[in-house]
């Protein structure tokens, strides 16, 4: 599916900057932070509109939050089982130290955490760091 139709499937109004940063996404198979999103775009795009344009694709269930381990946020994209305001994401992140990019297991599940009586969770986020296979080879 390309930009124009996610923007549609995900009813959101289509413009030209929500399909360049939602390209960038799509071209890039791993997560991006607000200043890579930035950089991609080049001096045409303002700060605010690209945080609100990632807000508004977080709140859409068309992305998801990232945690960085420099304290940092990342966004990537997320996959058939969100909706507006609630993500599902038991996946883990991983981060390679030699070239940055961080991706998604998707297939690798966080394991079940059984929490002490009187907290709730809201969402869990496991970021697994070390070598990737491209940066491996």
């Amino acid at each position: 599916m390309n930009a124009a139709q996610t923007l549609k499937s995900f009813n959101l109004r289509h413009t030209a900057g929500r399909e360049e940063v939602l390209d960038l996404f799509l071209k890039a198979g791993y997560a991006l932070a607000h200043n890579d999103v930035e950089s991609g775009l080049g001096p045409d795009h303002d700060r605010v509109t690209i945080y609100r344009t990632l807000r508004t694709f977080l709140d859409k269930g068309l992305l998801h939050k990232v945690l960085d381990d420099e304290g940092g946020t990342k966004y990537a994209l997320c996959r058939d089982t969100c909706s507006q305001g609630h993500h599902h994401h038991d996946h883990v992140h991983f981060k390679c130290e030699n070239c940055g990019q961080t991706v998604c297991l998707d297939s690798v599940r966080i394991p079940a955490l059984v929490l002490p009586e009187g907290y709730e969770r809201r969402e869990t986020n496991l970021l697994i760091q070390g070598t990737c296979r491209d940066c491996k080879q």
